[in-house]
């Protein structure tokens, strides 16, 4: 595809897969990486083993940093709002561990040849204005010629070594709070269909766009026992990974988990991103569906977000604090709890 004068490119129109739906499906990439040798140095606070959102290494007893990379094909055609949501998705991995972002690397893969440099320019240009808004410096990045666009970073913090939120912390009786508005996978497969305008899919862009830097600091004012960010595994995926690493149960309230306008619909219209169907398979291993859950909730509770929100684990008396700090927002709600109940479960009801 070459770029004239006057015409605009669909950037997911270059793309197979979009967003945090191209992600290498979990049981897939935990065959993958089963062989590979666990960290010995006991300066690793965090690693792999449990699936969590970033790792953490210990400099000094004060100090440690928090490394995370993230970076996929364009989930939405607007150059300038692509690079705002994949840096928002990049950085929010720091904030779900409890951490300060401080620099940043740009990824990118990009057919320059076929494309210029214009739309690069302004894919970059919208991660800046990210990565300043979280007062994220960044300081360099790695380019490569693709025939399929991707961009991302590589996303340094720090954090006290005291002080990190895992997701291996939930506790029998906490309540379980979510920060933003689930869908984003439905919308922009639907708009990627040309099933829905550009007003209809903005709510989504915005949401993707946002920070997790309030959430941050509310769960972290408030004692959050575990946390994670919900991207391309879905609600249950995640929460999945957070019910093995802690070794108890979850039970998610399917009709308090807020959804986008018109995503039940979509889904009934077989509207559904191929990442979540992946999750669908995968889920099955795991999750519990009451009766009352319909064909087209469950899809919505695995659907693969980008740039999603934090999924924290509260002591129950805190969780409405939490609500409080972000009741503006207008997204966050009490979406289930964490039982006792056999490790990693996950329950829909």
């Amino acid at each position: 595809m070459i770029q004239t004068p006057g015409t605009r490119v669909r950037l997911t129109s270059l793309s197979a897969c979009a967003g945090c739906a191209a992600k290498v499906p979990a049981s897939e990439l935990a065959r993958a990486i089963a062989g590979l040798p666990a960290p010995t140095d006991p300066n690793v606070l965090v690693g792999i083993s449990t699936s969590d959102d970033a790792g953490v290494y210990r400099l000094s007893d004060e100090l440690a940093i928090v490394q995370t990379v993230d970076f996929f094909t364009p989930i939405v055609d607007d150059p300038f709002d692509f690079g705002r949501i994949a840096a928002a998705n990049a950085i929010s991995d720091v904030y779900a561990m409890g951490g300060t972002p401080r620099t940043a690397l740009n990824i990118v893969a990009f057919p320059v040849e076929s494309l210029g440099t214009e739309i690069l320019a302004e894919i970059l240009a919208g991660g800046t204005s990210v990565a300043s808004a979280a007062g994220v410096s960044i300081v360099g990045g790695h380019t490569i010629k693709s025939d399929e666009p991707k961009y991302g970073m590589a996303v340094t913090g720090t954090i006290h070594p005291d002080r990190i939120v895992t997701n291996r912390g939930a506790r029998p009786g906490d309540l379980l709070l979510l920060t933003k508005t689930v869908g984003t996978g439905i919308l922009t497969t639907a708009h990627k269909r040309e099933l829905i305008g550009d007003r209809e899919l903005r709510p989504a862009i915005e949401s993707m766009a946002r920070l997790n830097d309030r959430a941050a600091a509310a769960m972290l004012a408030h004692g959050v026992h575990a946390a994670t960010d919900v991207t391309g595994y879905g609600i249950v995926g995640h929460g999945g990974e957070m019910a093995r690493a802690s070794s108890v149960a979850l039970a998610i309230d399917a009709r308090s988990v807020r959804l986008f306008d018109g995503v039940l619909d979509l889904i009934e219209r077989d509207v559904i991103p191929g990442g979540t169907r992946a999750n669908l398979d995968d889920h099955a291993a795991f999750v519990q569906y009451g009766d009352g859950v319909s064909p087209a909730l469950r899809v919505a509770m695995s659907d693969a977000q980008t740039s999603g929100g934090i999924l924290m684990s509260l002591p129950r008396e805190n969780a409405e604090r939490v609500l409080a700090d972000l009741a503006d927002l207008g997204s966050a709600a009490i979406v289930g709890e964490v039982l006792d109940g056999p490790p990693g479960a996950v329950i829909v009801r």
